[in-house]
């Protein structure tokens, strides 16, 4: 393959423009015309016999530099206009995306200039956009995930226009979004580069020697060009806000007692220090002091009381510089303490049996239907919601039934089978052992159905027998279920040890489940499913005053609300708040402010090092070849002015 040409033009067929050098010439040659007189001699006539000589073709081009001058001037403007350009390398494109990163990390401060990632990035891609060459630049700014922020444009006031929008959010990175994104552009335009303008926070990262390297799990069919911007400050951030329920008793007979957990990180490279203060329903209630060596980070427990639902706020106050001030609070809201929830069908003789010692655990039904609520923490039953609609809970336990959507991949037949293997890291099999266990009833895959064949339909297998699977597990939007395929009355398990530790880890999974138990902050990018009313539209206040209309399902669940900003959020119905949650960063990566010096996508030889230096882009050499058509043509009558004056004296 041949060397590509180091220069360019976007505009070549205006090279016919060269043509009009023949009429200057022809002009130029026809300039000088003398009367003709006759005279007696032409002794003193030399001077005006030579100057005949000169104008004579290709000889006044020895002398007259007037011509030599237009004539540059001429070739001057004609490569403006053809619009030439140095190329910045041999995979240089008309086309280049450029992906800014717009993370959390990007608000950063440096201790020397106060400026953010942010604000450096907005530099760096401003000076891209003006060397920029028609048709093309694309922005996509990349966060949690990647969003496109203009078309490949030679607007460069769009351009501008969209950069100048450009905030960060109070998210981690996802460059794989990104890049994929990249990816789907190069197959509408040909793309042989992209640009990346980052600060190096990615997640996925690990340590070779001294170099930090991020792996993406991404095919580039491009050169991408990353620049990485310098580092921050030192850094405080809370990393981790949870609460957990105390086992004690009561206190004040209204008043539940809580441990709060705060976890800060510090600085990598630096000491730090300062104060974490606790806010309950918008009022201190306590404050801990702590220091942290470059590195480290560190646990803080609070106690509080809550006579019902409580919000928590959680705020850092450095002592000294503090690069990122979003990752300084933190939000978690407790719950009205109250028992769990069950629903055990009557002839579920065995669950109930085990549930019975279980302390905060409320079965039903009791023996009446009065007072029974609509929606349960945790339902033992042997109907699916499929088959019994009726029994809403957020944990479903199913025994002897196999999923309606699964009956076409496994069927249960007559026969004696047994557990071969099981899941012993699952929640609800752990310390459980399922050895020698006798199945009656043999749950059997049919012929070519893989284990896939059930992960494709949202199942994970915790145990399997001789046949097919025996306990599967599927999660969805604000529910989790578990299923025994075989049933627990034709079956052994009844009888061993592991059978109430069983029923005890449903238990403890649902008082999860529902944040009866251990309640954890809620991170930014997207909130947890809320349980509302079904089929009804929601409005969603952000922190920053965004608006988010919403419909719940009808199953009640409203999932899907994107949380960009560090704050409290609304939940309206009408006019009315009827929640509120709060969402902080909550991620060590984007607190530890480290950036990566390479990339790794999936062909681990195209790795990409980072630059410090500005990212290359082609040259446009119009504006120089027309500032050289200006001066030269100062200089031109600037010379034959001063020529003409001298005449004339």
């Amino acid at each position: 393959m041949g060397e590509m040409n180091p220069t360019g033009f976007l505009a070549p067929s205006w090279a016919w423009l060269f043509l009009l050098a023949i009429p200057l010439v022809i002009v130029y040659f026809l300039k000088l015309k003398r009367p003709r007189l006759e005279i007696p001699s032409l002794v003193l006539w030399h001077s005006v016999i030579n100057d005949q000589r000169v104008n004579s073709p290709f000889q006044r081009f020895r002398k007259h530099l007037l011509l030599w001058l237009q004539l540059l001037i001429l070739c001057s403007l004609i490569l403006a206009v053809m619009q030439p350009f140095l190329r910045a390398g041999p995979e240089s494109s008309e086309n280049l995306p450029i992906l800014v990163d717009c993370s959390a990390s990007m608000g950063a401060l440096d201790r020397e200039h106060g400026k953010t990632r942010m604000e450096l990035a907005k530099e760096r891609v401003e000076e891209l956009i003006e060397r920029a060459l028609p048709n093309r630049i694309c922005l996509v700014a990349v966060g949690a995930t990647a969003r496109r922020l203009t078309e490949f444009t030679n607007n460069k006031r769009l351009l501008r226009k969209a950069l100048e929008k450009l905030t960060v959010r109070d998210v981690t990175s996802n460059l794989e979004d990104g890049l994929r994104m990249a990816q789907a552009l190069a197959r509408r335009v040909p793309i042989s580069a992209v640009a990346l303008v980052s600060d190096g926070n990615f997640p996925d990262q690990e340590t070779t020697g001294n170099r930090r390297i991020a792996n993406v799990d991404v095919e580039l069919p491009f050169e991408l060009m990353y620049e990485k911007l310098p580092a921050a400050g030192p850094n405080l951030g809370i990393i981790a806000f949870n609460a957990r329920r105390q086992t004690a008793a009561k206190v004040d007979g209204n008043q539940t007692p809580w441990d709060v957990f705060v976890r800060v990180d510090g600085s990598p490279d630096e000491e730090t220090s300062g104060e974490a203060v606790l806010e309950q329903d918008g009022q201190p209630i306590d404050r801990l002091p702590f220091t942290l060596s470059p590195g480290q980070s560190q646990r803080l427990v609070f106690h509080v009381e809550a006579g019902g639902t409580s919000s928590l706020m959680v705020k850092i106050e450095p002592l000294g510089f503090d690069a990122l001030a979003s990752d300084n609070r933190a939000y978690l809201d407790l719950p009205v303490s109250r028992s769990l929830l069950v629903w055990c069908d009557p002839e579920l003789i065995s669950f109930r049996h085990a549930l019975d010692p279980l302390p905060g655990v409320t079965v039903f039904p009791d023996g009446g239907d009065a007072g029974q609520p609509e929606i349960y923490d945790l339902a033992i039953t042997e109907t699916d919601e499929h088959t019994n609609p009726t029994i809403d809970a957020a944990v479903r336990l199913v025994v002897g039934r196999i999923p309606v959507d699964l009956r076409k991949l496994i069927a249960t037949r007559p026969g004696t089978s047994t557990v071969i293997d099981w899941n012993k890291s699952s929640l609800l099999l752990q310390h459980v052992s399922l050895d020698n266990i006798e199945i009656n009833d043999e749950p059997v895959r049919g012929e070519d159905v893989q284990d896939q064949d059930f992960r494709e339909a949202g199942y994970e297998i915790l145990a399997t027998g001789r046949a097919g699977p025996l306990v599967l597990a599927r999660r969805s939007p604000a529910r989790l279920g578990f299923h025994l395929l075989f049933h627990t009355d034709r079956s052994t398990l009844p009888y061993r040890v592991g059978f109430p530790v069983l029923v005890k880890n449903a238990v403890e999974i649902a008082r999860h489940e529902v944040g009866l138990a251990e309640i954890r902050g809620q991170p930014t990018r997207v909130l947890r499913p809320q349980v509302l009313e079904p089929n009804q539209y929601y409005r969603v206040v952000g922190p920053d005053g965004s608006t988010h209309r919403i419909r719940t399902g009808v199953d009640g669940i409203l999932s899907g609300v994107p949380a960009p900003r560090v704050g409290r959020y609304r939940i309206l119905e009408g006019g009315a708040e009827i929640a509120r949650v709060g969402a902080g960063i909550l991620d060590a990566g984007e607190s530890s402010l480290l950036g990566a010096g390479e990339i790794i996508p999936r062909d681990k030889e195209l790795k990409v090092t980072a630059a410090s230096s500005p990212i290359e882009t082609d040259r446009p050499l119009w504006p120089s070849l027309a500032m050289i058509a200006f001066f030269v043509l100062l200089v031109e009558w600037w010379y034959f002015q001063k020529k003409a004056a001298g005449a004339t004296g």
